[in-house]
């Protein structure tokens, strides 16, 4: 039977930064990147070494509606506008319960289909403001063999809401009860190992904590069409601090 691992370990929000190719920031174009994730949200901001402060580039029109539409392309059902600022909060010491009680419903459903799960994204990382929805993360032994596991999850009550087959087959649930993001990814996928050192790094520093919730709250106050414009603006911070990691 394969090992399954429950972690109330921290990680920090995940990086979703999904772009196509050819996407235009302000007086520069963007060269094709070899994931169609790191074309646009690779230099959709940067680092003031100065002030140790994101300053975020302006998308142009054009670029807002390429992203919009491969948004579109990859999620089931409709686009959930969100036309303001993202909603952040202090952190909750109830989170790790929360998604305590989240795997052992998936685990349940799964049983040794689970190869492990994770408490992912900022609402894992004591003390750090946060959207209030739990991200998890399943590994799984294939998750473009959606019969393997897909119908039992629908069965528990996730819905299946973003399928990216050209991004290590990536997959996400929301929660039938709590707001959760269930991503869902391959043993072995190299994202796997990044978003944990990138957990673990945010778990550990307190600098860089509290570099990157500035720079959360900085992005959140601002106008937001989809939360995932918002998830893309930040990784640039992201970046820096998975190169300290």
């Amino acid at each position: 039977m394969t090992a399954v691992f429950v972690s109330d370990r921290s990680f920090l929000h995940l990086v979703a930064a999904r772009a196509t190719d050819l996407f235009e920031l302000r007086f520069q174009k963007i060269k094709p990147a070899e994931n169609t994730r790191s074309g646009l949200a690779a230099q959709c901001g940067s680092i003031n070494e100065q002030t140790h402060g994101y300053e975020p580039f302006t998308i142009s029109r054009v670029a807002r509606e390429m992203r919009e539409e491969q948004l579109r392309q990859v999620t089931i059902g409709e686009l959930q506008e969100v036309n303001g600022p993202i909603r952040i909060v202090d952190y909750d010491p109830a989170w790790p319960t929360l998604f305590k009680k989240e795997a052992v419903r998936i685990t349940a459903t799964l049983g040794d289909r689970v190869f492990s799960i994770e408490h992912v994204g900022s609402t894992a990382v004591p003390g750090l403001a946060a959207k209030p929805r739990i991200d998890i993360l399943l590994v799984v032994a294939d998750t473009a063999d959606e019969p393997a596991y897909v119908p039992a999850l629908e069965t528990a009550g996730y819905v299946l809401r973003i399928r990216e087959p050209e991004w290590y087959e990536h997959r996400v649930f929301k929660g039938p009860d709590t707001d959760v993001n269930l991503h869902c990814f391959s043993i072995g996928c190299p994202e796997i190992q990044r978003m944990l050192a990138f957990r673990d790094r945010l778990r550990s520093n307190e600098e860089d904590r509290l570099l990157y919730e500035r720079a959360k709250r900085d992005l959140a106050a601002k106008t937001w069409k989809y939360v995932q414009e918002y998830a893309d603006a930040k990784t640039a911070v992201v970046k820096e601090i998975l190169s300290r990691a």
